[in-house]
């Protein structure tokens, strides 16, 4: 039987626009013109100038040639064109591929043929790696090439392309009327995957999702109008956690960062005001370890965000003696970076430190605008209990979501398969909903029966006082099938020993636990200041035992 309100009521442009984010530019720009935007050495603009130039590099584009779903791809350290870009390229109708700034030209060129990239535009410090990018293209189709320039960058200044940013922008004009998308499914960005076996995969964004995980960033940092904002989150990784869309829909202030270092956060912070800023636990690490008297004077309240499968409780116990206000949250590039978030409780606050960062290092709980993050059995597709014990799988499902993985029909329906996104990070739900992982499902360790997870061992190696960064991985072992193998980086001046390392975890942990193998070394790391541990499997000599370990789970 047909509903009164079925036919009555209809869809007209009145009443149903598509959501996207770039409207978050516009408002902005209308209400608080003259509020500063964008701040980067001697570079200061506020929102209506960088709505106008984005105008104006948008009107460019569609002058020569890029439209509707058309890629365009920048390699970009976090500078003021790389916020531009977040906005100007899908004003153009077009998609936006934000390259690792750290990846081979092997890897450039992959990408740019992938997602059939038909402009480009390079920073001066990575002009010689795309060049040779270029050169190893196997796409013939023309390619427009766009040199951006930085009064900050401190070398040669090469170009690979005829046309410069600046000069892109005097093509366009600002009263060219720029589309919504046609719809808010459209794709407004790609990211690629790290590709640690094989291609990576190209994980597509559309404008719906960007525009809501921005507003949920808002929401789950209850973040104030004109917040200051410091860039020290690589803008290319999962397009900056949709962060550049977020300081837009708050009116704030982009402090950006061409290189992340100590003291230029803390010169940052006290010069700016800054009242925002996100990283992995490296980054923060950074301020942890930093001298004393480098860190005199630093402000207190900071917030801080902080993403990653369980950072370890030595840091944000340092975060929260630096008195800045740590967030834990969690997620992938397929779900737009954060999609859960370890909401703080009052009564937390009346538990020592110790207690309180475990509490805080957990996963936490769903976004405002995500429909569900759960854990769920993946063999029965039904949800393990709330008991803080039982593994299963993380899974998603909503609008915080990606289309799908580019020209991977196959890979993107294994991915969603049952109706849920599949993470492959393992943990329990705790008894308060909360999400606690437990481990990659790659990287549990199986030792004679028994599963160790190399996260609980990470975090007992962080708590040794000369400690710096850890990983562990699976060592292959003809006894045991596989043990733990730790590979410690310390802090400078000390000099543990294997036997330290040994001994300390063995005050803390079962002994079929303690790491066999104690390696010293830097830790290889991304950009986005994540631990390799690909690298460290292969110097371990853990793929056989990587297969093992997959095959008995």
């Amino acid at each position: 039987m047909a509903s009164i309100f079925d036919d009555d009521l209809p869809q007209n442009p009145a009443n149903h626009t598509p959501l996207t984010p770039i409207v978050f530019l516009e408002r902005s720009a209308q209400v608080y013109p003259q509020r500063l935007a964008i701040v980067h050495g001697p570079v200061q603009r506020t929102w209506a100038q960088t709505y106008d130039r984005c105008r104006r590099l948008a009107s460019a584009l569609r002058r020569r040639g890029i439209g509707r779903n058309d890629t365009v791809a920048v390699m970009l350290p976090n500078t003021p064109a790389m916020v531009e870009a977040h906005f100007f390229v899908p004003m153009a109708g077009g998609v936006l591929n934000t390259l690792n700034t750290r990846l081979d030209a092997a890897s450039i060129a992959f990408m740019l043929d992938h997602g059939e990239a038909k402009a480009v535009i390079v920073d001066p410090e990575f002009a010689t790696v795309m060049g040779e990018a270029l050169r190893l293209r196997a796409s013939q189709d023309r390619l427009l090439v766009i040199d951006a320039e930085d009064p900050l960058f401190e070398g040669p200044g090469e170009r690979v392309g005829g046309l410069t940013y600046e000069a892109l922008l005097c093509e366009g004009d600002p009263a060219d009327a720029w589309p919504l998308p046609q719809d808010e499914w459209d794709a407004i960005a790609l990211n690629y995957t790290s590709g640690t076996t094989g291609n990576p995969k190209g994980v597509v964004y559309h404008h719906r999702g960007a525009a809501v995980n921005a507003i949920s960033n808002v929401l789950e940092w209850d973040m104030p109008k004109h917040p200051v904002f410091l860039w020290t989150l690589p803008m290319f990784h999962c397009n900056g956690w949709c962060f550049p869309w977020t300081v837009a829909a708050r009116a704030g202030v982009n402090v950006c960062m061409r290189r992340v270092e100590a003291r230029a956060i803390v010169d940052a912070i006290a010069r700016h005001g800054v009242t925002h800023y996100c990283g992995a636990p490296v980054v923060h690490n950074l301020l942890v370890n930093a001298p004393q008297d480098l860190l005199q004077g630093l402000p207190r309240g900071v917030k801080a965000m902080v993403a990653g499968a369980a950072p370890p409780a030595s840091m944000i116990e340092g975060m929260e003696r630096l008195g800045f206000d740590l967030t834990h949250v969690y997620g992938l590039t397929e779900v737009y970076g954060p999609a859960t978030v370890c909401a703080k409780h009052e009564s937390w606050e009346e538990v020592d430190i110790a207690e309180r960062a475990m509490l805080n290092g957990r996963q936490g709980v769903r976004y405002h605008l995500q429909q569900a993050a759960t854990v769920v059995d993946p063999s029965t597709m039904k949800p393990v209990p709330a008991d803080g014990q039982t593994i299963g799988e993380v899974m998603f499902r909503g609008n915080i979501m990606m289309k799908g993985y580019l020209k991977n029909r196959t890979a993107t329906q294994e991915a969603f398969a049952g109706g849920w996104f599949h993470t492959g990070d393992l943990a329990v739900q705790c008894p308060d909903g909360y999400i606690r992982i437990r481990d990659r499902s790659k990287d549990v360790i199986i030792s004679g029966g028994e599963n160790i997870s190399s996260i609980e061992v990470e975090d007992v190696l962080y708590r040794h006082p000369d400690v710096l960064a850890a990983a562990v991985v699976a060592r292959p072992d003809q006894k045991w099938g596989e043990t733990p193998c730790a590979f410690v980086e310390v802090k400078p001046g000390a000099r543990p020993t294997q036997s330290d390392i040994v001994e300390h975890c063995r005050k803390h942990l079962a002994a079929f636990k303690v790491p066999r193998t104690v390696i010293f070394g830097e830790l290889p790391k991304t950009s986005t200041g994540k631990i390799q541990k690909f690298e460290l499997r292969s110097r371990a000599g853990s793929v056989a035992a990587i297969t093992a370990s997959e095959a008995k789970s």
